[in-house]
């Protein structure tokens, strides 16, 4: 069966990758919100502190079904 699905936008942050940032915005939404189905990376950036990467930053729309 079909079905309608809402797209959010979240910021995900971690001090030690991209991916660890999606996986920490992923695992805070699955705690609010329920039938999380995908995600895409919408941006990537990071924040620079005496010329070291300090913090990874992603932007991402997470995609959940509507429950009926």
């Amino acid at each position: 069966m079909g079905g309608t699905y809402k797209v959010t936008e979240l910021v995900g942050t971690s001090p030690v990758s991209f991916a660890e940032a999606v996986k920490s915005a992923v695992v805070e939404a699955a705690k609010t919100i329920r039938h999380l189905d995908w995600f895409e990376v919408v941006e990537q950036r990071g924040k620079i502190v005496d010329g070291k990467v300090q913090e990874f930053q992603v932007t991402i729309k997470v995609g959940f079904k509507i429950e009926r």
